[in-house]
């Protein structure tokens, strides 16, 4: 009997296709992807697959190649860019003496990897265990023998089984009420942010097209950038201050192609900053000579979280990679606008500032302005917010005159009155 292996850095790649050659891209991805989980690759092979083996996937000749090729590289993990159903990993593994992890099974373990805050560690358990519960049996196969029904001679397998499962179960529904729990905290953060009428922009794209490092250029953060795939998973929130008014900034998980849908139900915290978004950037690889591709990828993912039809700003990122391709900012008819820039350099970023102030239609409102004395608070926060021109004072208060963007202005007043100072508005309101 096959006993997995605990190990397994030392992998084999295994890449099915049907018909043609295979997509060159696809394994560079994939490679991409074992590397990300910190497995060295020993080889890839290909495998085309016209009628999948319902019990393993591949056919009996592909398999003995993958047995022989593994032995000959010493490759102790065989990985497979296909989704395995529990039964063809199973036999897989029996077949090869290796473990065998399937798509899904690498990315999860790349977001357990990856995942830093309580709840996208919690996001990530919950998928893991989700993934696991069809795989139970797997472990317990040597219990499951049963030499028949008499008094004494039934085996405990499928007591043993019967316990795991209520014990995932159980784990399972732990795990969904914290969660939840966590997503009412970070509602009533997100309704804060809505009280306080800032616009919302949430960064997108293809996993490794630097939407983190762009994320810390504009904010002055340190959100975790990296040249890997996934390389951060949490939800990052700041505050950045752009030509006419300040707006809210959220970094989001990286897309990539064949998201597994569990993956894409487990992080949906993650992702309803995106789908609750005034206006989504769309990070590119501007050196990806696959970039139309990933635009598409990264589009059929938003439309299945429900932000497909949210107005996008393309940002054509890493332009340091390519040659005599200069800042720039496109503006191709009623298409969406393109943004040039390298973020690693701080090349462009005054231009996406611009570009990102003119989409969202950020507005500053200039006028005088009269403050009772029972509203020094007011005055005091316009003057921290350097919004203050000039002023006067008298026996009836402050006159003041004041420049903020329009959002600020809203806020501030709703909170001393109750409700927008709409005379002002209306009337001295100016787009910049």
């Amino acid at each position: 009997m096959f006993e997995r292996s605990k190990k397994g850095e030392h992998a084999l790649l295994i890449q099915p296709h049907s018909g043609g050659a295979p997509e060159e891209d696809l394994l560079e991805e994939f490679a991409d992807l074992a590397r990300s989980a910190g497995a060295s690759v020993a080889a890839v092979l290909t495998a085309r697959i016209d009628r999948p083996n319902a019990a393993t996937l591949i056919g009996s000749g592909k398999l003995d190649e993958v047995k022989a090729a593994a032995e000959a590289t010493g490759a102790d993990l065989i990985l497979v860019n296909h989704p395995l159903s529990p039964g063809q990993e199973r036999n897989l593994e029996r077949f090869l003496e290796r473990r065998v992890v399937d798509r899904t099974g690498l990315i999860l373990d790349i977001f357990s990897q990856r995942a830093r805050s309580a709840e996208g560690k919690l996001q990530v358990e919950l998928a893991q265990l989700k993934h696991m519960a069809t795989r139970l049996v797997r472990g317990w196969t040597h219990l499951e023998r049963q030499r028949g029904g008499s008094i004494g001679l039934r085996g405990p397998g499928e007591t043993q089984l019967e316990t795991d499962r209520r014990l995932l179960q159980k784990r399972l529904e732990q795990l969904q009420k914290r969660l939840d729990k966590v997503e009412v905290q970070r509602t009533q953060m997100r309704r804060a942010r809505l009280r306080s009428e800032l616009p919302r922009v949430a960064l997108v794209g293809y996993t490794n097209a630097g939407k983190s490092t762009l994320f810390n250029a504009l904010t002055g953060a340190d959100a975790y950038a990296a040249d890997q795939l996934f390389a951060t998973l949490d939800p990052t929130v700041r505050r950045i201050e752009l030509p006419g008014g300040g707006v809210v900034l959220a970094d989001t998980v990286g897309f990539v192609r064949d998201l597994p849908h569990e993956l894409v139900a487990a992080f949906r915290s993650t992702l309803s900053e995106a789908r609750e978004a005034d206006l989504l950037l769309h990070v590119i690889d501007a050196a990806d000579p696959h970039r139309d591709e990933r635009i598409a990828q990264v589009d059929a993912v938003l439309a299945e979280v429900g932000a497909g039809d949210l107005p996008q700003l393309l940002v054509f990122n890493k332009i340091d990679r390519l040659d005599g391709v200069a800042p720039r900012v496109d503006r191709p008819g009623e298409e969406r606008h393109r943004v040039w820039l390298s973020a690693r350099a701080g090349e462009g970023l005054d231009l996406l500032r611009e570009s990102l102030a003119q989409a969202l239609q950020l507005r500053r409102v200039q006028g005088g302005v009269r403050i009772a004395p029972r509203d020094a608070r007011l005055r005091a926060r316009l003057h921290e917010l350097g919004a203050v021109r000039s002023e006067q004072a008298d026996e009836h208060g402050w006159l003041v005159e004041v420049d903020m963007a329009v959002a600020d202005a809203q806020r501030l007043f709703a909170q001393a009155h109750g409700e927008p100072l709409r005379p002002l508005l209306e009337t001295v309101e100016t787009p910049t």
